[in-house]
């Protein structure tokens, strides 16, 4: 406020000062011009007035220059006042910005001795807990080493008493733990065979109701024929003469029919019949039919049986492309590669245990069809790939190898999806199982070939299959009697109690099933029943 102050003051003096200085050269001049009039005073009086008006004029240009003087000092002071302001609103403005400045300085300088304050404290906490954990390293150090000390004197006495074991027992420490280790192992096991004997007959349960449920379902949907073929085809002749006929003289003819179509005849004491045999069903059949026309038409010679062969050949091929072309039909399948058709159609004339391996490629489509509609499935795919399984059936004779693996290069070749070529390949387990349509397609032609009236056998094969069942049965340890029974459906064993226990009876059961499936080759399924029994006598006299 001093300083300010004084400021004003110089301001107002310069200010009088130029005022002054201003009047006195104005009066100055007007001094002299009044001296020089005087001067002139006695001179002429045209001086005289000269003189009076130059005076006037100084007058004027004095006054002018006064005026000049007081405007400017007005302006001055006008300038000095609005800087006079100025530096009051600037000083109002520092003083205002020092007051903030101040209180922001007042509230920091408060932050920061409440923030020291806190670390003083945390430091006095750290402090303490810093002693705390000396203390708990030091009760810490001090026990492991009494620990040590106790472990020391544990070890010694384990060592002694395993020392009095030992003698007492007759045993090392490794033959008694070898011991323990067989005793603790034939436990586990045993528990291990309990609970998955338990988790199995649970599964199975509710497996087999599923798949009952199905598979009884498909069955019942699906209306097939009894199989109807012969493995051996008979020609019935108008008379026995004609058995002559047949012959020929010195056997020309029956020697030309046997080279021209490959089949053997077979001309016996049965009445008016001729049997005819061979391993290619289309080519049995192709005879017959020629034989069948000889018979008719009563010409019966080498260039006539060559005829009528050719002509037969031509049916049969025809008859073949036909039945393919209703088995597609029935199943709805009308994308097949051209060239799979006539080999389709040719196991029309093949057959499986007495079972029309065409019509149960059919039959065996559809169960799969309904099967994967109740699963969820592809339907489409999983009928196919049950159609085509046994397609390999039809090169068997011409190409090495099992039907499975025939069929499925022969489906590879010429374009078939993937997973039906793995379902083809697969049906008989001659290559690990890796879809749900591959195993679908096992149990359609499972359904197929066991149920009633499906398939039927030579009475040799079907002794022999009874008498292998009896014999493998027979091999195991502790089997005291075996039963085939049921047509060979099932094989009951009888064990020696004191031999075989319950777990071991499950596990002899469940290894047999596996030797049958590994070692015999049978239609359908075959159930295998463990049968123990206990039994105490004693008499009362």
């Amino acid at each position: 406020m001093l300083n300010l102050g004084l400021f004003e003051i110089l301001v107002l003096a310069g200010l009088f000062l130029l005022v002054i200085v201003v009047a006195a050269i104005g009066y100055l001049i007007y001094q002299r011009y009044a001296a020089k009039a005087s001067a002139s005073a006695a001179a002429s009086p045209a001086v005289t007035a000269a003189r009076n008006s130059q005076v006037l004029e100084a007058e004027e240009l004095a006054h002018r220059i006064r005026a000049d003087a007081e405007a400017q000092a007005a302006q001055v002071m006008a300038k000095a006042e609005a800087q006079v302001q100025a530096v009051e609103d600037s000083r109002r403005e520092a003083d205002e910005e020092t007051r903030l400045r101040r209180s922001e300085l007042r509230t920091q300088r408060l932050e920061v001795e409440r923030r020291e304050q806190r670390l003083a404290e945390r430091e006095e906490r750290l402090h303490a807990d810093s002693r705390a954990l000396e203390e708990k390293a030091r009760y810490l150090d001090t026990t492991k080493a009494e620990l040590k000390a106790q472990r020391r004197t544990l070890q010694e006495a384990e060592a002694e008493s395993q020392q009095a074991l030992e003698r007492i027992a007759g045993l090392t420490a490794e033959q008694a733990k070898a011991e323990l280790v067989a005793a603790v192992a034939h436990d586990a096991k045993r528990q291990a065979v309990i609970v998955a004997r338990d988790i199995e007959r649970e599964a199975t349960k509710q497996a087999e109701s599923r798949a009952q449920m199905i598979i009884v379902g498909a069955i019942q949907r699906l209306a097939s024929d009894q199989t109807a073929e012969s493995v051996v085809s008979a020609v019935h002749l108008p008379g026995d003469d004609m058995k002559g006929r047949i012959i020929g003289r010195e056997g020309r003819n029956i020697r030309a029919f046997e080279q021209v179509t490959g089949v053997n005849v077979m001309i016996d004491d049965t009445p008016e019949s001729v049997l005819l045999s061979c391993f290619d069903p289309v080519r049995r059949e192709t005879a017959r039919m020629t034989l069948t026309e000889l018979v008719k038409d009563g010409r019966i010679h080498p260039a006539r049986i060559e005829e009528v062969h050719e002509r037969s050949k031509s049916q049969i091929e025809q008859q073949c492309l036909r039945a393919a072309e209703d088995a597609l039909a029935d199943v709805g399948i009308s994308d097949l590669h051209p060239a799979l058709v006539p080999i389709l159609g040719s196991l029309q004339y093949r057959t499986s245990y007495g079972q029309n391996v065409l019509k149960h490629l059919v039959e065996s489509g559809h169960i799969a069809a309904l099967m994967a509609a109740e699963l969820g499935l592809d339907v489409a795919q999983c009928r196919r790939a049950a159609f085509l399984h046994d397609i390999g059936k039809a090169l068997t004779h011409e190409v090495e190898g099992s039907h499975a693996i025939v069929g499925a290069d022969l489906a590879r070749k010429y374009g078939e999806n993937p997973d039906v070529v793995h379902a083809i390949e697969a049906h008989h387990n001659e290559v690990e199982v890796r879809t749900v349509e591959a195993v679908l397609v096992q149990a359609a032609d499972a359904i197929s070939g066991s149920r009633p009236g499906a398939r039927r056998e030579s009475i040799e094969a079907y002794v022999q299959r009874l008498e292998k069942l009896e014999s493998l049965a027979a091999a195991h340890t502790g089997v005291d009697k075996v039963f085939a029974m049921q047509a060979g459906r099932e094989i009951r064993v009888m064990v020696a109690p004191e031999q075989i226990d319950d777990i071991e009876a499950q596990v002899l059961a469940r290894d047999l099933a596996k030797q049958i499936e590994e070692e015999l080759t049978y239609p359908g399924q075959i159930k295998v029943v463990v049968v123990r029994e206990s039994r105490a006598t004693e008499t009362a006299r």
